[in-house]
């Protein structure tokens, strides 16, 4: 049997077809995305666009990575990923292009990427951005992507990145009888999402009992493998299809109920 290769660039961008995928904090009830994907079809009438999500909370790119992270991985090699989440963090924003795991990503220099690769790109090119108005990017963003598949190098799209910017994601602590961690999303169900992998849960725990404490509420002491596991209106822990833990109601709204929100603070004891 042959070994898997990656794709090549050729082959990647042979089929006629190149899919697009837009993440962004634009919202859905102006015209900023309107514009953006107008701006992207002027240049590559052919493509597909496809719609992550436009509904990224303003400026918050910790949110938008975790979307990004794990939604990126199910498209096929070759994909464009345009990012759009709190643009103007700067006057003079850095736009950058970068090819990764077999994608191609376009977004600002903000910290973003750093949050949503495992390991940082080393395929960087910083696009020239030289247009006026608070739009003018979607022109830089749009000419690269019409370069991509036309067939110019990457090298060739911009001056080479010296790397780019990182942010520090705030990581669970961990003692050998305990994790403590932080709530990072609340999805469109209210279903509250905590930045503790199943990985890691299962490395602390050593199969031993735990209980999950947050607010004022009892703790949660069962392990859910979906959410029928328990009666309606039932609270519940289980590990997302994103393999994160992620504290539920059957049939409710956790967020909302047990005053749960993005930032606050889940401690699990290992017993």
């Amino acid at each position: 049997m042959k070994a898997h290769l990656p794709a090549t660039r050729d082959e990647i961008f042979s089929n006629n077809m190149t899919y697009i995928t837009l993440t962004t904090d634009l919202g859905e009830q102006d015209y900023y995305a309107g514009a953006l994907k107008g701006a992207i079809l002027q240049q590559c009438p052919a493509v597909q666009l496809i719609d992550i999500t436009h509904v990224i909370p303003s400026h918050d790119i910790v949110r938008g990575a975790f979307i990004l992270k794990n939604a990126f991985t199910h498209f096929p090699e070759g994909t464009i990923h345009l990012v759009n989440v709190h643009n103007f963090y700067t006057d003079t924003p850095r736009l950058l292009v970068i090819h990764h795991q077999g994608h191609f990503f376009l977004g600002p220099d903000n910290g973003i990427f750093s949050l949503v690769f495992d390991q940082l790109p080393t395929q960087v090119r910083m696009l020239e951005n030289t247009g006026d108005g608070l739009l003018s990017y979607q022109q830089a963003y749009a000419k690269a992507i019409g370069q991509l598949i036309g067939g110019t190098p990457l090298e060739e799209l911009g001056q080479p990145g010296d790397g780019i910017s990182e942010r520090i994601l705030l990581r669970p602590v961990v003692s050998p009888g305990q994790i403590r961690g932080t709530v990072i999303h609340v999805d469109k169900f209210e279903n509250v999402i905590v930045n503790v992998t199943r990985e890691l849960f299962e490395q602390v725990r050593k199969d031993r009992d735990f209980a999950l404490y947050f607010k004022r509420h009892e703790p949660i002491t069962e392990l859910s493998a979906s959410y029928c596991d328990v009666p309606l209106g039932e609270v519940l822990c289980l590990f997302n299809s994103a393999g994160y833990l992620e504290i539920a109601i059957h049939m409710g709204k956790a967020s909302s109920l047990l005053g749960l929100h993005v930032d606050d603070a889940v401690r699990i004891d290992f017993l």
